[in-house]
């Protein structure tokens, strides 16, 4: 029972480290970004409802209560990551981040049912043996938790260090983060199998 937990613990943090699927990370990356230490228990709610949201998603097709187009969430993915990465590049310096927190809220509800849609075939392998579909689902939204909160506690060191150590204003430390990940996601959309 330890040793099934651990094994989908695991699995929902690879799926947040697999070098083959490092838009997740991007999409991290633009999350926390406009955010600083302080700022940690609004990361955490975020954080938390993108994997929600990605377990909403993974169980509604799971159960079979929606049908993907594979796709188009190739597509969407990258879109929403490209969104608020732009978002943060609009936004920044110009008012605080805490004034559009619901803006942001929402976003992170939305998208993170997009991208728990383009896990639906590697988690569909995970539970193809398992009778507790449901438990399997929880154990590697554990995971997914626990590896997105040690990626946002990297990017919100990171932040750290550019803005107090090296000197970097918030405005253009958001600004550069969002344009380098802009710079990432674009190829990502452009050679998606919709436009092939």
């Amino acid at each position: 029972m330890i040793d099934q937990l651990l094994s989908n613990v695991q699995d929902g943090v690879y799926q947040i480290f697999n070098i083959k699927a490092y838009d997740h990370i991007l999409f991290l990356i633009v999350l926390t970004v406009p955010y600083l230490f302080k700022d940690w228990k609004r990361v955490f709610i975020l954080i938390s409802i993108f994997t929600a949201a990605h377990c909403i998603s993974l169980a509604l097709t799971t159960y079979d209560l929606i049908n993907v187009n594979l796709k188009l969430i190739e597509v969407l993915i990258p879109t929403s990551i490209l969104i608020v990465a732009l978002f943060n590049v609009f936004t920044a310096g110009k008012k605080s981040h805490g004034s559009t927190f619901g803006l942001v809220f929402f976003a992170t509800l939305f998208f993170g049912l997009i991208h728990g849609l383009g896990y639906v075939n590697t988690f569909d392998r995970l539970i193809s043996s398992s009778e507790n579909k449901l438990l399997v689902l929880l154990e590697i939204g554990l995971g997914i938790e626990a590896g997105q909160l040690f990626v946002a506690f990297i990017i919100l060191f990171l932040s750290f260090l550019c803005q107090t150590i090296f000197r970097f204003s918030k405005r253009d430390w958001v600004m550069v983060t969002s344009a380098i990940v802009v710079g990432f996601v674009l190829p990502i959309l452009i050679n998606s199998k919709l436009f092939s």
